[in-house]
């Protein structure tokens, strides 16, 4: 589970925190606070099937409050889709991964739920990615083939739509898109937001968002990083009072299972249990930390001395710089990003140290078999930070 609560905003008194719990399953979770920025990760606990309960429990205690869960759904990544189309190699030489812009979306997307923009609403599947802080969707607009097999926005079918003169164009780790922004009602589960800056593609290039099972990206990180300044669909919830807490929170299944959601306004403690950690936010951009180290059976192999790191719902692998990947291949064995299924049960836990706290990745996490085994660790370079992507927060 995880947790992001968002308060009013101090500027001349920033901190903030993460928040860790021991659990029933995987790892999972965050707080954001504008007071004081939390990020809180627990452990998954209870699968959607009691949600039901849950929600009556919630109900009972929140009865004059906005809550709102959002089902989502896990596709296949961009990797998979590339490689059972015979293209991930010639997709890795055409896009290497690059050092000057945001760490989002950089391979792998593989949770997204429903939202919908307009009245008359026309839906759209998003990833809620806290690695990036802008919402758009393919519009009709678009000339690309990635916008011919997805679902696109069509301003004239909205009776709330209203344009501005303002572009967007932002690049992702290997993917981007360039459009325009608009402002329409835009609905998440049970919340409308009427008057929502977005985007409307008119370009989505390559393949990278021709093969995603999303339409778009709803981008769930600070004001700080949005492109064109937008503000972020959440911030204008808060300023909205659309939502009675300022915190939402993501539940990641994994194993293919069903039962992902996000939530906003609730901390669900069925998908954890323990007490919650707090773990300061080092910047208010993404949502970044400091690492104190990664170790194998008691040995630093990454991160010496510490690090920073990013929380990133957007990466389905974990990232991080080419040497410690290395290091990290050297002991498990992996090749090229393939490694033996039969070593799963023999290798170890790879620890990772934040704020003294210790949070063991086992093998069963860090070793994908789709097919075939694969790691799920991924080398990139941007300035020695690690992405803890889907990976780690499962």
């Amino acid at each position: 589970m995880f947790y992001i609560y968002k308060g009013t905003l101090t500027r001349d008194c920033f901190y903030g925190f993460i928040v860790w719990a021991t659990g029933l399953g995987g790892l999972g979770g965050y707080f954001r606070l504008r007071e004081k920025k939390l990020l809180a990760v627990g452990e998954k606990g209870v699968p959607c099937a009691l949600c039901k309960l849950v929600l009556l429990f919630l109900l009972l205690i929140f009865s004059v409050c906005r809550i709102l869960r959002v089902c989502l759904k896990k596709g296949k990544s961009l990797r998979q889709s590339l490689k059972e189309h015979g293209l991930l190699e010639d997709f890795l030489k055409k896009h290497p991964l690059t050092t000057c812009e945001p760490l989002t979306n950089y391979m792998d997307v593989d949770y997204y739920g429903t939202i919908s923009i307009g009245t008359p609403a026309q839906d759209f599947t998003v990833v809620f990615d806290t690695g990036s802080s802008n919402l758009w969707a393919p519009s009709v607009y678009c000339s690309s083939a990635a916008c011919t097999n997805h679902n696109k926005f069509n301003p004239s079918d909205s009776i709330t739509y209203e344009a501005t003169s303002q572009s967007l164009s932002i690049q992702y780790g290997t993917g981007s898109m360039t459009g325009i922004l608009a402002y329409d009602t835009v609905q998440v589960g049970g919340i409308a937001d009427t008057k929502q800056i977005f985007g409307l593609s008119e370009t989505e290039p390559g393949s990278t968002f021709y093969y995603a099972p999303f339409d778009g990206i709803l981008g769930l990180a600070f004001p700080s990083i949005a492109s064109s300044g937008a503000t972020p669909i959440f911030d204008n919830m808060i300023k909205e009072g659309l939502v009675s807490q300022d915190l939402f929170s993501v539940y990641l299944s994994s194993d293919e299972q069903s039962g992902s959601v996000v939530m906003f306004s609730v901390i669900d403690s069925s998908y954890y249990s323990g007490s919650l950690k707090w773990i300061p936010l080092s910047a208010e951009t993404y949502w970044e930390i400091t690492m104190d180290s990664i170790t194998i059976d008691g040995e630093t192999i990454a991160c010496s001395g510490g690090c920073q790191a990013i929380i990133d719902t957007g990466t389905s692998l974990l990232a991080g710089p080419s040497t410690g990947i290395s290091n990290i291949d050297s002991y498990t064995g992996a090749s090229n990003g393939t490694i033996s299924c039969s070593a799963m049960s023999s290798l170890p836990n790879i620890v990772f140290t934040i704020n003294g706290i210790e949070f063991p990745v086992p093998a069963s996490a860090y070793i994908i078999d789709v097919r075939s085994c694969t790691s799920g660790f991924e080398s990139i370079d941007v300035g020695g930070l690690w992405i803890l992507g889907d990976v780690f927060i499962r």
